[in-house]
């Protein structure tokens, strides 16, 4: 996962877009809104309900540290070997391979020590992640409506109310506008209604 420094504070997130229930959901709907030209520095992923998982890899013990010790000596002594052999060109190869086993060596021997100090504690090893419960996708108000257009999570407008055909009640939510006169019968209904006042 890579990261960078932040372009927005925490109060200029924006608007909700939608909501996801993992990280990879939230991650392939930032990718569609850049794709579709939202300006990627306008989108933010923000998780809530975090929480701590720490995931148990395995069981420690000597020979494991000792190991895990040897490959980060190797590294450690391959470093110190490349700048010995950069500054001078002339070494021979013992000296490449002698720095070897000091750094494997090395490694060991700190693994080892710092194994026998936090054993009695810790005798697994594991691997701590923060994760969210829900993660929305936010962008500031300016770019709501193309962004929602964009997944697909809502129009941008709302829709027009619905009129209710001539003699049926209005449901129940449903907005009716106060300026529209209703019809008056036509025909045969409207000479009855007028006889009927007639009399």
């Amino acid at each position: 996962m890579f990261g960078g420094r932040a372009t927005m504070s925490a109060g200029d997130l924006g608007q909700t877009v939608a909501g996801y229930s993992t990280y990879d959901a939230a991650q392939k709907a930032v990718s569609t809104l850049i794709a579709a030209d939202v300006p990627a520095r306008h989108v933010a992923i923000v998780g809530s309900g975090l929480r701590s998982v720490e995931r148990v890899t395995g069981r420690l013990g000597y020979a494991t540290a000792a190991r895990s010790g040897a490959v980060n000596g190797l590294l450690l002594g391959m470093l110190f070997a490349a700048v010995l052999v950069i500054g001078s060109p002339s070494l021979p190869i013992q000296a490449f391979v002698g720095v070897l086993f000091v750094g494997i060596a090395i490694g060991m021997l700190f693994s080892l020590t710092t194994y026998s100090l936090v054993r009695k504690r810790r005798d697994y090893a594991s691997v701590i992640q923060v994760v969210a419960e829900h993660y929305d996708v936010t962008v500031p108000a300016v770019d709501l409506a193309r962004a929602r257009e964009v997944l697909g999570v809502g129009a941008g407008v709302a829709s027009a109310p619905r009129i209710a055909d001539e003699g049926e009640p209005p449901r129940y939510g449903e907005r009716v506008s106060p300026s529209t006169p209703r019809s008056e019968p036509v025909g045969e209904d409207a000479g009855e209604k007028s006889g009927d006042r007639a009399e």
